[in-house]
């Protein structure tokens, strides 16, 4: 495995990557954005915290960018259904036809190479019909900050621990004063993980 991450971190050029990706942008990328990209282009999780509206989605794009020139499959998993309807009509009308839906009340293209769903869709499908994940190389968690949540918690604990151990995670979430605590616990429950703040 370790081979296999060198081999496709030396195919291209880290920078040349960056550059091509950032063309779809009209702003100049910050050095935390830049820092959790170049983690994961070195076969690295990272989670990254960051008030909203400060451009972390930008990493969880980079991550289905790169997924999808890789040729893998990419998972984008949010915590309710109007969220990822959204993302789901934010993809489709960047790569078409590539991308999926499965929220529990719609399925739509759920063989696709990009496929969007609700955490518990994740969690399900992890415990029902794990084989799916084989040729998933990153599954991006928005929002894992209710990892904390007394309610619904345990959603995000289960999808994390079930998560086959040669799929990188991009985590999302909000400024919470246990960022760390989180992250810490993701290293030691799946794989190491970086954490990058704004």
């Amino acid at each position: 495995m370790e081979a296999h991450r060198e081999h496709m971190h030396d195919t291209i050029n880290t920078q040349e990557i960056l550059e091509q990706f950032a063309v779809f942008y009209p702003f100049q990328f910050d050095p935390f954005q830049v820092e959790a990209i170049e983690a994961f282009l070195q076969g690295d999780s990272v989670m990254v915290a960051a008030p909203t509206g400060t451009g972390k989605t930008v990493v969880a794009e980079f991550g289905v960018y790169e997924s999808f020139r890789r040729g893998s499959r990419v998972m984008y998993t949010t915590p309710i259904k109007a969220l990822s309807n959204q993302k789901f009509r934010d993809l489709r009308a960047i790569y078409g036809n590539n991308v999926g839906l499965l929220t529990g009340d719609v399925t739509e293209n759920p063989d696709a190479m990009i496929l969007v769903m609700t955490t518990e869709v994740l969690r399900n499908m992890m415990l029902q019909t794990p084989w799916e994940l084989d040729n998933v190389e990153c599954i991006i968690f928005d929002e894992i900050h209710y990892l904390a949540d007394p309610e619904r918690g345990t959603t995000w604990e289960e999808a994390i621990i079930l998560c086959p151990e040669h799929i990188q995670l991009i985590c999302l979430s909000a400024t919470v004063s246990n960022a760390q605590e989180i992250a810490d616990w993701i290293s030691r429950t799946h794989r190491p993980i970086r954490h990058r703040a704004q």
